[in-house]
């Protein structure tokens, strides 16, 4: 009976561990499903605010709340120093924006205007397409160190580091202008078509009770971005994939769900300026604002915090880019563009499904 004992308690702790796998399962998967209702719900929240504050400080306010998940995903990570989460989450939503969101707008809005020829404002797509380029030079610069010279080891761990605090402030002086640039001195390139103005909606809501709203669901959020930082790990091997096919894929598609929604939408109305306005333009967010935001405050908190995203991931975003560069380049879209790049991101998918990391 001794020599039996030691089994048993083997096996409650086992039975023990199994069920705490499988509550840190469930606790992230609801705490998903609660962010991404909480997007949906943020996003008109600042669509009422706009209603009253006017489109160049709406603007403004949809621009610093509509990546509101991210970034404080991100906030959360760094400080408990989970660097390699950040990295994924942030890399995955720029991922999830131009190839999903807008892969799937561009397919539906491609299927359900057949008999019409969809167009589009270029010149948004331009800017936009300027300031990801901008931000996918300056997360190369560090990874291309690393492999400048490996052998006399001219770039330490240290001159990574630097170059990546340098180019985050770079990248942050670019974002103020870019702002300036879409709100205030071009803003008609960023305006509603005539024809849309005139559907002009009215506010649900007051402007003291969206505010209200959205700081009470800021910090709902807040609190389940914490259950989801803490258990994304333990979760990710109770269900036997990989913390960055979690982070990179699975995470930014919750995060992303009303953007998703909303754009797909438009698309299917036939209103590809807004769709565009929607994918592009948060993907540059969190390019060139989010990631050098976390940068800069691990800067300031002591914390490691580089550009340097991996091989695989940096190459994902240059591809990604590249594709939506040419998507764009004409003014005009179809189901077949919309197809590509939502196979390109299937494919990418899968290879963060079969990496082991």
């Amino acid at each position: 009976m001794g020599s039996d004992e030691p089994l048993v308690f083997r096996d409650l702790e086992i039975n023990g561990g199994g069920a705490t796998a499988t509550a840190t399962a469930w606790t992230l998967g609801l705490s998903l499903l609660g962010l991404a209702h909480l997007a949906e719900r943020v996003s008109f929240l600042t669509e009422q605010i706009a209603f009253f504050t006017g489109p160049t400080v709406g603007g403004l306010v949809n621009a610093t709340c509509g990546n509101v998940t991210e970034l404080i995903l991100a906030m959360l990570a760094l400080h408990q120093n989970k660097i390699h989460i950040l990295k994924f989450s942030l890399l995955g939503s720029i991922l999830s924006n131009l190839l999903l969101v807008l892969g799937t707008s561009l397919l539906f809005g491609g299927l359900s205007n057949l008999n019409k020829q969809q167009t589009f404002n270029p010149k948004v797509a331009n800017v936009s397409s300027l300031v990801l380029l901008l931000g996918l030079l300056c997360q190369m610069l560090p990874l291309i160190s690393r492999f400048a010279s490996p052998s006399a080891k001219l770039w330490t761990d240290m001159s990574v580091l630097e170059l990546s605090r340098t180019c985050s402030i770079i990248m942050l002086i670019a974002y103020l202008a870019y702002v300036f640039f879409q709100l205030k001195t071009h803003n008609q390139f960023f305006g509603l078509p005539e024809e849309e103005e005139d559907d002009e909606e009215m506010a649900i809501i007051g402007v003291w009770s969206s505010f209200g709203w959205l700081v009470g669901m800021t910090i709902v959020i807040a609190v389940l971005s914490q259950y989801v930082v803490a258990t994304i790990e333990e979760a990710s091997q109770s269900w036997g994939v990989s913390v960055s096919f979690m982070s990179i894929i699975v995470l930014p598609i919750m995060g992303n769900a009303a953007e998703h929604a909303g754009s797909v939408i438009f698309a299917v109305k036939n209103k590809l300026d807004i769709t565009l306005g929607i994918a592009l333009g948060s993907a540059a967010q969190i390019s060139v604002f989010v990631v050098p935001l976390s940068v800069a405050v691990g800067w300031c908190s002591s914390i490691k915090m580089d550009l340097d995203f991996g091989l695989i991931e940096t190459a994902s975003l240059a591809f990604a880019i590249v594709l939506t560069l040419f998507t764009l380049q004409d003014g005009n879209s179809h189901y077949i563009k919309g197809m590509v790049l939502l196979f390109s991101y299937v494919a990418i998918s899968f290879c963060f499904f079969c990496s082991n990391y």
